[in-house]
């Protein structure tokens, strides 16, 4: 029988921990198959965020190493100097990982061009710790620290990572997908290559955000929040490549 489909080597067997409805599952199946498929396996490093990700050191059959709060691309940048260019480095963070406690740290991994790869979750929400507003929460959603909604006034507007990075001179390629739908899952998959390409041929930092969804912070179905993933965070963040050299 011909197989049509199979697992990654690159996801060992470990049952994931992730709340139905996820993105998270799906992200980290799109890195592996990217891996595998450019056949990086065995020369692969990757490193673990804190937030709902931070086990994703059980999840990926590649060598792993845990950072502290918004810390990957420092460890990745030590990680991607002291193996050298061969080497494939990447870091997967949450938004409050790298948009709040991380900021610095992105923006000067962007700044010196590391030669690292960076997967962004942007679920607009902190997910592991109780569903407070993140620097991503959209102007208006509740949360438990915005139960009225959050206000523009008084914590200001959302923070657009990609936008903000595709200004740095070190940025070689990033690009905001989605995983709510089938064609958005494939052009993520597509964008998750791409930025491992740049790595690879040495042309400096690369980031690729994915709209995901969090739907027992958001007090939503699993159908719903991809529907409110499309009506409310697409228009907001919209998806599409925002820096390629």
């Amino acid at each position: 029988m011909a197989i049509v489909f199979e697992k990654t080597s690159v996801l060992t067997d470990t049952v994931m921990h992730y709340c139905p409805g996820c993105g998270h599952g799906i992200a980290h199946r799109l890195v592996g198959e990217v891996i595998q498929e450019m056949g990086l396996q065995e020369k692969t490093v990757g490193v673990a965020p804190v937030g709902c990700a931070v086990f994703a050191y059980r999840y990926f059959n590649v060598d792993m190493q845990e950072a502290a709060h918004g810390r990957a691309p420092a460890v990745a940048t030590g990680i991607k100097r002291v193996l050298g260019p061969e080497s494939c480095v990447f870091t997967y963070q949450g938004d409050g990982d790298l948009a709040s406690i991380g900021t610095a740290e992105i923006v000067q991994a962007a700044h010196r061009g590391e030669k690292i790869t960076t997967v962004f979750i942007n679920n607009a929400i902190y997910g592991m710790t109780g569903g407070q507003m993140a620097p991503t929460t959209l102007v208006g959603q509740k949360t438990t620290t915005s139960p009225y909604g959050r206000d523009k006034d008084h914590c200001g507007n959302p923070i657009r990572i990609s936008e903000m990075l595709a200004t740095i001179d070190g940025a070689a390629y990033i690009e905001r997908v989605a995983v709510n739908n089938t064609a958005n899952i494939i052009k993520a998959k597509k964008a998750i290559r791409k930025a491992f390409e740049a790595q690879m041929a040495g042309k400096g930092f690369s980031l690729v955000e994915v709209l995901s969804t969090c739907p027992t912070n958001w007090g939503k179905s699993a159908v719903e929040s991809m529907e409110w993933l499309e009506e409310e965070m697409i228009p907001y963040y919209p998806l599409g490549v925002y820096k390629e050299v």
